[in-house]
């Protein structure tokens, strides 16, 4: 403990990632037993299920009973304040609807972050990202780099933008899929090719292990990336937004710094062609 009060990132890692693991195995047995469909949300096609909210409720309590002065901000279950300047920022299943079809690319996600709700704000301390499907746990802590279980990770260097995988994603709303359609088709030529997992937390976790080259998405909610990026960032990825600004739901992308350095001009072309930064 840094004080009285302030626990440093590994102590915060090891919790999420006590609770992360409880979390997974709920979701996996859950997954088993056979899925439901609770509610949708932004549109018929986001779909949220029981057993996101019962994920969601099991991490916020376990995180309360263990840390009750913390503050809170999940998915399904909204945000709560709290007073020690540490903020838990949770997705209980990243990749619901590959959840929904057992397709095994899905995640409970969940970081430690210094500061509010405010994404543009915080610092992200710990964070663990957890694949029940596949028995993955990646995890990082602030300075202290990122694993795939006791594998330490390293994100892929000297890719030229032509042999680059990208990986990306899509929204759930119909006008803004079908812009990024047009930014995809714009990227193809440029890159190897593309890749669209469905878990915008394992992309980043994807290019932390080198699994791909670079990511890029609009439209991310804090939850979807506030894990992954501290993964990807201590895998010696660059994470940020344009001109090197921060990730936030309008964009992000991560990659090596000079293969990113490269791509960006091309990447926000084609976004700016298909009208992404105006919907």
């Amino acid at each position: 403990m840094t004080d009285a009060t302030t626990p440093s990132p590994e102590e915060l890692l090891d919790l999420a990632r006590t609770i992360g693991l409880r979390a997974a195995e709920l979701v996996a047995r859950r997954r088993a037993e056979g899925v439901s469909v609770a509610a949708s949300k932004s549109s018929q096609e986001d779909v949220v299920t029981f057993a996101d909210r019962e994920s969601e409720t099991l991490i916020r309590t376990a995180l309360a009973d263990a840390r009750p002065d913390d503050a809170f901000y999940g998915e399904e279950s909204g945000g709560a304040d709290g007073s020690s300047g540490i903020t838990w920022v949770v997705d209980p299943i990243d990749g619901t609807v590959n959840y929904l079809y057992g397709i095994p690319a899905y995640a409970v996600s969940i970081a430690a972050v210094e500061g509010g709700i405010d994404a543009g704000s915080w610092r992200v301390l710990a964070g663990v990202v957890i694949n029940p499907a596949l028995g993955e746990v990646f995890s990082a802590s602030a300075g202290g780099g990122a694993f795939l279980g006791d594998r330490r990770l390293h994100c892929n260097t000297s890719v030229e933008p032509s042999q680059a995988l990208l990986g990306t994603g899509f929204s759930y709303t119909a006008e803004v899929r079908a812009r990024q359609g047009q930014f995809i088709a714009g990227m193809l030529p440029i890159v190897r090719d593309i890749r669209r997992a469905g878990a915008a937390a394992l992309d980043l976790c994807s290019v932390a292990a080198g699994r791909l080259d670079a990511y890029a998405e609009r439209g991310l909610n804090p939850w979807d990336y506030a894990a992954g990026s501290l993964i990807a960032r201590e895998a010696g990825a660059w994470v940020g937004g344009f001109d090197g600004g921060s990730e936030s739901g309008t964009w992000i992308m991560a990659a090596d710094r000079e293969l990113l350095a490269q791509l960006e001009p091309t990447i926000r072309e084609h976004y700016d062609r298909a009208g992404l930064g105006s919907i």
